[in-house]
């Protein structure tokens, strides 16, 4: 897995050999992974971001959900950021649930990491993906 500053991701991307796992963060930052072409599996970063009154800063959205589905990039929610007080809670989870939605609406590919597989099943559902989706992404 690969993780670090933009420009360290970029650089261990281009010495990759083969598809790597990033670990994402804001917008631009994911962006310029998902346009790379070893990229095979992209993290989602939910516990960075800075919310505005009207969006939420998920780390994802349309034009990205497109660029994942056409470069055949698997994105994947890590269950375990979901700790901290109850206003850390609520906001990861929202995030969570906009990214679950733009996942869904757009068809992309998702994984499932971080808790075992029954209790990411029951999260899931409750935060209102399909059960088949689920079945695929805790496969």
């Amino acid at each position: 897995m690969i993780s670090g500053t933009k420009t360290e991701i970029l650089k261990a991307l281009n010495k990759a050999t083969r598809k790597q796992t990033v670990l994402g963060g804001s917008i631009e930052l994911n962006r310029k992974i998902l346009e790379h072409k070893k990229t095979g599996e992209l993290i989602l970063n939910h516990k960075k971001g800075k919310d505005s009154l009207y969006q939420r800063d998920s780390g994802l959205n349309q034009v990205l959900c497109k660029i994942a589905k056409n470069a055949g990039v698997t994105l994947t929610i890590n269950l375990r950021d979901i700790q901290g007080s109850k206003e850390e809670k609520a906001k990861i989870l929202s995030r969570i649930r906009q990214n679950l939605m733009l996942i869904k609406k757009y068809k992309n590919k998702l994984r499932i990491i971080g808790k075992n597989k029954h209790e990411a099943q029951s999260i899931l559902l409750v935060l209102g993906l399909p059960t088949q989706m689920i079945k695929q992404a805790t496969a």
